[in-house]
């Protein structure tokens, strides 16, 4: 369907097309399908003697998932090609990815050194990175901020927050 609001010239202008995006979200509800249809027939997936056994309901969920990732992934294959629209241009996605990419480092980042140390890290790498704020500045604020927050869930609230493996602070006895 093409988006007549649009002025020609955004419709031009190049990046992600919806077909792709379309394409690509139907794959990935296909795969969270499939994993839940093999995790839940792993658990058992039938009706026992004593009733419903535990992966029976999230083995149906999962199958409705299949099918309603194949059903997006057939609709939009078989869709001509003419009319598609750009999603999202490249300048605007690169933004996004700026945010996103650092993000899920930290997210993985937050398993081995723990949510402080990946706090402190995340923040500093951010105020440099997009704030072009001086190292020294970005690292004292950085800290601050983790440190506040750690008197505030350890000390005071008596709230332990995770330790990576690796986190300095497990060894300190917190």
């Amino acid at each position: 369907m093409i988006d007549d609001a649009r002025p020609e010239a955004a419709r031009a202008e190049p990046g992600l097309s919806t077909r792709v995006v379309e394409i690509a979200v139907a794959l990935a509800i296909l795969a969270l399908g499939s994993l839940v249809v093999i995790d839940s027939y792993r658990l058992g997936s039938k009706w026992g003697s004593d009733g419903p056994e535990s992966g029976y309901f999230p083995f149906y969920i999962g199958v409705l998932l299949c099918i309603s990732g194949l059903g997006t992934l057939v609709q939009t294959v078989s869709r001509s090609k003419t009319g598609d629209t750009v999603f999202v241009a490249w300048g605007p996605l690169k933004l996004v990815l700026v945010v996103l990419i650092p993000a899920l480092l930290y997210v993985f980042a937050v398993h081995y050194l723990g949510l402080y140390v990946s706090s402190a890290l995340y923040i500093t790498a951010f105020m440099i990175g997009l704030g072009k704020y001086a190292w020294y500045k970005s690292a004292g604020v950085a800290l601050a901020v983790s440190i506040t927050f750690f008197l505030m869930f350890e000390v005071w609230f008596k709230v332990p927050l995770f330790k990576g493996s690796l986190d300095p602070l497990r060894f300190l006895g917190y």
